[in-house]
């Protein structure tokens, strides 16, 4: 600190507010900055995109409904469902294409949605858990099943379960229950409860019978 400083400590009050501004100004700079980059979509959506390049504002096909969303070109579709649309009955398990938590429907086929980008759905038909439901809130036969024989432990994994017998049963309505084990093999329960889960699985197949 210099004499003059100590002299009259007002200089000493200055330089420290006016730090204070300066830091202000700073933050302020870098809101600016962040609400530009969050936005910055907006700004070439008018302009022709570029060869090459991937369109982020896109259109998708969700449960029968039509959904705007914003979309990084190397996003996943379970990102897309869970954190931008809110459809988080899709676990996130392995996210390496694995476990099948995050199992959904695609133009009525399982697939593992962690190893799918979302821009490679457009146009397509998805279906979540949070689809099988019907409009007046009657849960799909395999959704019951699984109510009627308590078909669960922890249940982290049971929508992907659900979603992939669902799809098994497009094929194959009346499986034995080796057909049905091997349909669904690529699922993975970390309770390891396969013999429950497939019983729930198999009572499911039978109500859809007789639905």
């Amino acid at each position: 600190m210099s004499d003059n400083e100590l002299a009259d400590p007002r200089i000493s009050a200055e330089k420290s507010v006016s730090r204070r501004n300066f830091i202000k100004i700073v933050i302020a700079s870098g809101a600016v900055s962040s609400t530009s980059y969050l936005f910055r979509v907006s700004i070439p959506l008018a302009q022709a995109s570029a060869p090459g390049a991937v369109e982020r504002l896109i259109t998708l096909t969700v449960n029968g409904q039509q959904r705007r969303v914003d979309v990084m070109k190397q996003e996943t579709l379970a990102m897309t469902l869970r954190y931008k649309l809110g459809l988080t009955g899709t676990k996130i398990g392995c996210d390496r294409a694995e476990c099948g938590a995050c199992t959904v429907l695609i133009d009525d086929v399982p697939h593992y949605s962690c190893s799918m980008l979302t821009h490679t759905v457009r146009g397509k038909k998805i279906v979540t858990i949070e689809g099988l439901a019907g409009a007046d809130g009657k849960l799909h036969p395999v959704q019951q099943g699984v109510i009627d024989e308590q078909g669960f432990q922890c249940a982290f994994c049971m929508p992907g379960f659900v979603m992939a017998t669902v799809g098994f049963l497009k094929t194959n309505p009346n499986p034995t229950r080796a057909e049905l084990a091997q349909g669904i093999s690529g699922n993975l329960c970390r309770c390891q409860d396969y013999d429950k889960i497939l019983t729930a699985m198999m009572r499911g197949a039978e109500n859809m019978r007789k639905a």
